[in-house]
């Protein structure tokens, strides 16, 4: 363990000083309450590090294991209804324990700067982002008025922004991904923090602006700047960080240097968090799967069982060391034990694609798309190609993954697939008869047999309904009686691992998982053929990744499924796709079975996409 990021408060030397460097937070035991309706919560529980100059420690673990809690108990965003104690909270080597509201607003910005994830809201969408980061720069006094134009620059070329007058000008929704991400960095960085958090920064970028970023993190930190980094990608962490603590149920279960914990790790959370990685465990559509888990059966991380058999690192570890699992782990595994192999079939019977009893194949495939084109309208004049002569056939069982960069036409074709957008040239046929271009009542009667599982199970689901009016409308629309929806609810949710019990919930009452979890039970509601994943696990941490991509493995092979899977996740895509094709600018640069366009890529875009992805 290094003394940068020390467990024992007080065994590094003096308060202010590490072996690295000046210390820039000291944190010893520190708690975090929350009173709710149910009683106090101790979401942190003796939490202790210390964060020198010019170094970076990451936080990692599950959703809801402390990490942004801890992380923003340095900024005192802590929230409402809450208590922080501990017996040292040092930032920029004050005491801020006894910190009011005022004196907070004098550390934001100046001793700490705070990179959120989701970059488009953090920037106000109704100014341009030199504007904002004009008021960073004037709100900490660190420039004259008539030093602000050029120190805006100055910042943006910091942070790697090209044309940085032009960009200076634009709004944060004429920007890409990384862009605003970079924005929003140069902005955190305006007050000129000694410390900066950088909560989940890369989750929703691709590949090769996920590298940027973090290679932007990297210089700020060789630099001088202290990095806190808050993030459920080991990929990602391992490109960043010197030091690391895995956090489960607001306890730091180890903490170490990088390279140990993603070498040697000791905890047995820990190796399961490393084993859930894509990438890091067998291809699911390679590789021979178990029949769904038995009663009284579950499996561990890796295992491909049924749906709900995955219990995630808290159960591999409970497995090791005795203890107890968590609430939500135990829940999906029990539910797991309830969908079998026949608990859901495909209505049709007939038809070119169609799934015979044993669940595999049929030769022919069941949505053909080709030629596929569609522009749209810039705004300031002239036409944008979104999708270009793209081709692509969906076969029951198997699996399309698409990949590229944001803004390469994976969401557009999604929609061109769902019929969701008329192409203007080109057609999509579903069992052979066409499927688009045509009127959307020539499609009513099969559009339950193309259903779409989005990136945003919060957004997709109605937050005023609970679960069982979510699925009932589902069934509802499928035709099925109404005396037969509550068993019919009941089953959906057998089938990806729920229990009964969360009929009950509002979508703001589950988790990320069980969120999604619902969402794919909707899609499944109707029986379809052919289902569209657009980036399903880009927003849950690494083993809910796990967990749901496993879920839809197995329902793929169980039901005959087709699908059509796209994700900025390389590693994702190599776990899960048999096929893979990837685009850039609306076109198809190259495609193929999914192990040899990443072993063997041939268009020079493909390598420089698969070279940016990060590794551990």
């Amino acid at each position: 363990m290094t003394d940068a990021v020390e467990a024992v408060p007080g065994t590094a030397g003096p308060a202010d000083t590490g072996p690295h460097g000046p210390l820039v937070a000291d944190v010893a035991s520190l708690h975090v309450r929350f009173g709710t309706p149910a009683g106090p919560v101790e979401a942190v529980r003796g939490v202790s590090f210390r964060l020198a100059a010019g170094r970076s420690l990451a936080l990692v673990g599950e959703s809801g294991s402390g990490k942004s809690v801890t992380a923003r108990s340095l900024l005192g965003l802590v929230g409402g209804r809450s208590e922080v104690r501990a017996e040292r909270l040092e930032v920029g080597g004050a005491d801020v324990r006894r910190y009011g509201e005022r004196e907070w607003r004098a550390v934001r910005g100046v001793d700490v700067g705070l990179v959120s994830q989701d970059a488009l809201v953090s920037l106000d969408p109704l100014r341009p982002v030199g504007r904002e980061i004009a008021e960073s720069l004037t709100a900490h006094r660190r420039a004259s008025r008539e030093e602000v134009g050029a120190r805006v620059l100055e910042l943006l070329t910091r942070v790697g922004v090209p044309e940085p007058e032009q960009r200076a000008r634009q709004r944060p929704y004429e920007l890409s991904g990384g862009l605003r991400q970079r924005a929003l960095i140069a902005s955190a960085l305006a007050g000129g923090p000694r410390l900066l958090i950088a909560d989940e920064p890369t989750t929703a970028l691709d590949a090769t602006v996920q590298a940027r970023v973090l290679a932007l993190l990297r210089e700020l930190r060789d630099a001088g700047t202290a990095v806190l980094l808050i993030s459920h990608d080991l990929a990602a962490v391992a490109q960043v960080a010197d030091d690391i603590a895995v956090m489960r149920e607001g306890v730091v279960v180890e903490q170490a240097p990088a390279r140990r914990i993603l070498t040697a790790p000791e905890h047995p959370y820990t190796r399961a968090l490393l084993d859930a990685v894509p990438g890091r465990r067998p291809p699911r559509a390679r590789t021979a799967r178990p029949d769904p888990a038995p009663a009284g059966e579950t499996a561990g991380p890796g295992r491909a069982g049924g749906p709900g058999a995955v219990a995630g690192p808290a159960a591999a570890a409970e497995a090791e060391t005795g203890q107890s699992p968590d609430p939500a782990d135990a829940r999906a595994a029990q539910a797991g034990k309830q969908a079998g192999p026949g608990a859901a079939k495909p209505r049709e019977q007939a038809g070119a694609g169609e799934t015979g009893d044993s669940g595999g194949p049929a030769a022919g495939p069941v949505l053909e798309a080709s030629g596929l084109r569609l522009r749209y309208r810039r705004p300031g004049g002239g036409w944008r190609e979104a999708v270009h002569e793209v081709s692509l056939a969906l076969t029951p069982g198997r699996t399309l993954g698409v990949v590229g960069e944001s803004g390469s036409g994976k969401s557009t074709l999604a929609r061109l697939v769902l019929g969701l957008e008329q192409p203007d040239a080109g057609s999509v046929r579903l069992d052979g008869a066409v499927w688009s271009p045509a009127p959307e009542r020539a499609r009513r009667q099969r559009r339950r047999l193309v259903q779409l599982v989005d990136q945003d199970p919060l957004s997709a689901l109605d937050p005023r309904y609970p679960v069982r009016r979510l699925l009932g409308e589902a069934l509802a629309a499928a035709g099925v009686a109404r005396a037969d929806r509550p068993a019919g609810c009941a089953e959906l949710l057998a089938m990806v691992g729920l229990a009964p019990e969360h009929l009950r919930r509002r979508p703001r009452e589950l988790s990320g998982g069980q969120r999604q979890r619902v969402a794919i039970a909707r899609a499944l509601a109707t029986r379809p053929r052919v289902l569209v994943c657009d980036e399903p696990v880009s927003a849950l941490d690494v083993s809910l990744q796990a967990q749901v991509l496993d879920l839809l493995a197995s329902l793929r092979d169980r039901l005959g499924l087709a699908m059509l899977f796209i994700s900025h996740d390389l590693a994702v895509i190599r776990e899960i796709a048999d096929e893979v094709m990837v685009m850039r600018d609306g076109r198809v640069l190259e495609s193929g079975p999914v192990e040899r366009v990443f072993a063997d890529p041939a268009d020079p875009w493909t390598r420089e996409l698969i070279a940016a992805a990060p590794a551990l």
